[in-house]
């Protein structure tokens, strides 16, 4: 019979770690500042109710919103109106952008671009709210529905 490993042949073994940008899973605490931020059980209740993917996004709902000074609903408001907070989610597209048909790496990456975008963009800088929601969706109740959710979150 012939040899069943050549001398040339060497085994590897050892363990390659990936770095995930995924949601803490489980028991997971948020950080000590995320706890002190009154925003951030409002908005982690408001995503647990309804089951909601984006529960796990608090924390980064939050850092945008403050990054691009957006009104810290909108950016969650959003994505429950599109995606019910990414239940419904393709792509990571929590926000429904470019009609269901853009994909982001994470839905982090989806949080973040959509702020700046929200923020930078000539189509929606320097527009108050209602301006800002007619452009992302010139349905005639669509602001409406989105006003109606951030109540939901936090009253005015």
């Amino acid at each position: 019979m012939g040899r069943l490993f050549s001398s040339s042949m060497f085994v590897f073994a050892g363990m390659v770690s990936l770095p995930l940008a995924l949601a803490p899973q489980g028991g997971a605490q948020p950080p000590a500042e995320s706890r002190d931020d009154p925003r951030f059980e409002k908005l982690r209740t408001f995503f647990r109710k309804a089951d909601c993917p984006a529960q796990h996004y608090v924390q980064t709902f939050l850092d945008a919103a403050d990054r691009y000074a957006l009104d810290w609903r909108l950016l969650p408001s959003l994505s429950f109106i599109e995606s019910t907070g990414g239940k419904a989610a393709r792509n990571n597209n929590f926000f429904g952008w470019d009609s269901g048909r853009a994909e982001f790496a994470t839905p982090s990456a989806a949080i973040h671009e959509i702020g700046y975008r929200l923020t930078h963009s000539s189509l929606y800088r320097d527009k108050d709210l209602d301006g800002l929601l007619s452009t992302y969706n010139p349905l005639p109740d669509y602001a409406q529905k989105v006003k109606s959710v951030m109540r939901q979150i936090a009253p005015w």
